[in-house]
C-alpha cells in the first residue's frame, strides 16, 4: 500500500487506549481492556501491549501487571482467538466499517505527507489543533453523558475507597494534548473529595419523591446516578430538614408533577430548599431547574456544586 518496492506485509503492535482508563473504579478498567484486547485480535494486532488496570492512577502494583498479563493469556489461551487466521472474516458490517476505517486512515496519512511530513505537521501546530477539534466534540458527548463512562458518569459508587498508588513519571507527549475521557467528572469528583476532607461529609441533595414507587423510582434513580457522578451525595430517607441537604430534587411521573408539582416545589422551599430540581422536562412553578436525558451534566453538576459552596 505504501509503495515501497518488496514490502512486506505489517507487523502491528496494539496499545490499549490509555485514552479510556478511568481513575475512579479503577477495576472496570480491566474489562475495557479485555475488549480493546479482543478488538485488537480481531483487527490483526501480531502483538498487543495490555496497560494495568491501574495505569491511570500512577505506578501499576504487582496485581495489576500480572492481571494485565493474563489478560491477553487468557484470550490466546482459553478463547482461541490466536487460532483463527481473521475472526472478522465475512461480517459485512465489520468488512465494511475496516473498508471505511482504511480509506479514511489513509487520507489522513496523504494530508501529512502533502504538508510536508510528520515533523512539519507537528511542528505547524496543525495536528494539535485538528486533535483540540474532535476532543471538544467528543467532549460534549462525554458531558451529555451520550458516551457513558461506566463507574465515573454512569453508576458511581461514592463510597468506595481511592484506590492509591505511587506517582508515575509524565510520558512525552511529542506536543500533543493528553485527554482522558474521566477528566471532566474528575474534576468534580476531587471537589467533592476536598468537601468531605474538610468538613467530614460530601454534599447532599435530597430527593423528594412524589406518588408511588412506580411513579417515581425511574426517576429517582436517573437522579441519584446523575448527581453522584458528581460527587453529590443523594439522601431519601426522612424529610428535607433531617437530610442535611440544601437542595433538593422532585422525582416522579408527568402525570403526578401535573398535580402536584408546584405544590411540592412550595413545601421545600418553605423547608428551607435553597434550589428546587425536578427530573424531567416541564416548566412549573417554583421549579429552579430540570435535569433528563441528554442534560450537559457536567455543567448541571459544577453549577450545583458552586451554589453549594463546594470549591
Amino acid at each position: 500500500v505504501s509503495g515501497a518496492a518488496d514490502a512486506g506485509a505489517q507487523v502491528q503492535h496494539a496499545v490499549t487506549s490509555p485514552v479510556m482508563m478511568s481513575r475512579r473504579d479503577p477495576w472496570v478498567n480491566m474489562l475495557r481492556t479485555t475488549v480493546a484486547t479482543l478488538a485488537a485480535g480481531v483487527g490483526g494486532a501480531d502483538s498487543v501491549t495490555v496497560l494495568p488496570f491501574d495505569h491511570a492512577i500512577g505506578l501499576p502494583d504487582a496485581f495489576a501487571r500480572r492481571i494485565a498479563r493474563n489478560t491477553s493469556t487468557i484470550l490466546i489461551e482459553e478463547s482461541h482467538l490466536a487460532r483463527v487466521i481473521d475472526p472478522a472474516g465475512g461480517s459485512w458490517y465489520v468488512e465494511k466499517l475496516t473498508d471505511e476505517l482504511a480509506h479514511a486512515a489513509w487520507e489522513f496519512f496523504r494530508t501529512v505527507e502533502r504538508d510536508g511530513g510528520q515533523a512539519a505537521v507537528l511542528r505547524s501546530g496543525r495536528l494539535r489543533t485538528d486533535l483540540a477539534t474532535t476532543w471538544a466534540e467528543r467532549s460534549k458527548k462525554l458531558a451529555k453523558r451520550r458516551e457513558p463512562i461506566t463507574g465515573v458518569s454512569e453508576f458511581p459508587l461514592l463510597a468506595e475507597k481511592p484506590v492509591e498508588r505511587e506517582p508515575a513519571p509524565e510520558p512525552p507527549s511529542g506536543g500533543l494534548p493528553r485527554v482522558r475521557r474521566d477528566e471532566a467528572y474528575e474534576e468534580l469528583r476531587a471537589r467533592s473529595d476536598a468537601h468531605l476532607a474538610a468538613t467530614g461529609s460530601r454534599p447532599r441533595i435530597y430527593l423528594a419523591t412524589l406518588g408511588p414507587a412506580a411513579a417515581y423510582t425511574a426517576r429517582a434513580g436517573f437522579a441519584a446516578n446523575l448527581f453522584q457522578a458528581g460527587g453529590i451525595e443523594p439522601v431519601t430517607e426522612g424529610g428535607f430538614e433531617e437530610s442535611g441537604a440544601t437542595e433538593a430534587v422532585l422525582c416522579s411521573s408527568d402525570a403526578l408533577y401535573a398535580e402536584q408539582a408546584e405544590q411540592a416545589a412550595g413545601s421545600l422551599k418553605a423547608a428551607g430548599a435553597r434550589h428546587v430540581v425536578l427530573a424531567g422536562r416541564g416548566e412549573f412553578a417554583g421549579v429552579d431547574s430540570y435535569v433528563f436525558a441528554g442534560c450537559d451534566a457536567v455543567a448541571v453538576l459544577s453549577e450545583t456544586l458552586d451554589r453549594m459552596g463546594v470549591s
